[in-house]
């Protein structure tokens, strides 16, 4: 048999797993890194140096929102992130690391690397960020997951393939025992009828002595492209369930987003913002001052227009439920220092006269 290049090598479909993956991953990391980290002692919010190196430049290299995306993805690809804080007040996103660690005193982290730097000192469990995603690793399930619907994503497209290939053969007479040079020349006539068939809409082969090339395509109908497609949906489907992520997000369906938003928010962003805030103010206030009022605190980014909440803030404040500047606060904004705003309010129809009907108009 002559040794020429007739078969074509199938691809791992690796591209699936990795659109996946990121969609889902950039999906959670954009929206956090959208978010505000205050500083809040007792009833005010305070610009400082915590409040920069959070919102503004965490360390020389980044910026918050590109650090916040690469803590997001570490968190959730790798189940865990670790962020440091260099000599300078830097904060950095460690890389690798290894964990030690104990039931009554604090891990200990060694082996930190940062962009091929290790250093060679240990952490310990009060001087770092340390925040984990799950109890198991998600890596692995998604592995799992891929490894059956990548099967079938390959053999989707393969098929999708022979049903619109073109197939021949190439009768070659009286060449038994041929030399490399008369080889060379069979396979680039091979690769000519190939490229013509690929590239032309109308080619024409030449007949030579020696060489016959015979078709034998048939027609078939060619499966759906939306038949790829729904097994790609369907592994994305599956990614973003893992996550907590509503798939109508990440499909980029456009009727009712309101309410897969505010799902989005509720079990996927919401979850994920305490834990970040619990742990950077565990580690930066201590039990009393907590106490006292002084925290992080995270706004994040809000899916609703203040327009389109104005009527139920009028309601709140009208109902004495909320002072003005609760409800800033409420709404991410800060509060002012004005009497009025530190005042509660219940209008006429809300009165017990109002209620038991013997209220006037004047």
């Amino acid at each position: 048999m002559l040794d020429l290049d007739l078969l074509e090598g199938v691809s791992d479909r690796i591209q699936m797993k990795q659109m996946a993956i990121q969609t889902c991953i950039n999906l959670i990391a954009k929206t956090i890194s959208m978010s505000e980290f205050r500083v809040k002692k007792r009833k005010e919010y305070i610009k400082n140096e915590t409040y920069y190196r959070l919102n503004v430049k965490p360390n020389l290299n980044q910026a918050a929102a590109t650090f916040w995306e690469q803590v997001i993805y570490k968190y959730v690809y790798d189940n865990e992130c670790l962020i440091i804080i260099t000599d300078t007040q830097d904060l950095l996103v460690a890389d690798s690391f290894t964990k030690k660690e104990y039931a009554v005193y604090g891990d200990v982290f060694t082996d930190v690397v940062v962009k091929g730097h290790e250093f060679r000192r240990s952490f310990k469990r009060d001087e770092v960020f340390y925040i984990e995603f799950n109890n198991k690793n998600l890596t692995p399930i998604m592995d799992g997951l891929y490894a059956d619907y990548g099967e079938l994503f390959g053999r989707t497209i393969n098929a999708h393939k022979r049903k619109s290939q073109i197939r021949g053969t190439v009768d070659i007479e009286g060449l038994s025992g041929t030399t490399d040079e008369k080889r060379e020349k069979i396979q680039k006539f091979v690769d000519k009828v190939y490229k013509a068939f690929t590239d032309k809409d109308i080619a024409v082969v030449p007949q030579q002595k020696g060489f016959k090339y015979q078709e034998h395509s048939k027609y078939q109908q060619s499966l759906s492209v939306d038949e790829v497609d729904k097994v790609a949906d369907g592994f994305l489907k599956k990614v973003a369930r893992a996550l907590n992520i509503p798939p109508a997000l990440v499909l980029g369906e456009m009727a009712d987003v309101e309410k897969p938003t505010r799902n989005f928010m509720l079990f996927c962003i919401d979850p994920i913002v305490k834990k970040i805030k619990d742990e950077f103010t565990g580690k930066m206030f201590t039990r009393t001052e907590f106490f006292e009022g002084e925290q992080i605190d995270i706004r994040r980014p809000s899916y609703r227009d203040i327009f389109d909440l104005a009527a139920a803030v009028d309601k709140l404040r009208a109902g004495g439920m909320y002072n003005g500047n609760e409800l800033r606060d409420k709404l991410g904004d800060e509060p002012v220092d004005d009497p009025i705003l530190e005042r509660y309010y219940i209008t006429k129809n809300y009165t017990e006269d109002s209620l038991e009907g013997g209220g006037t108009d004047e």
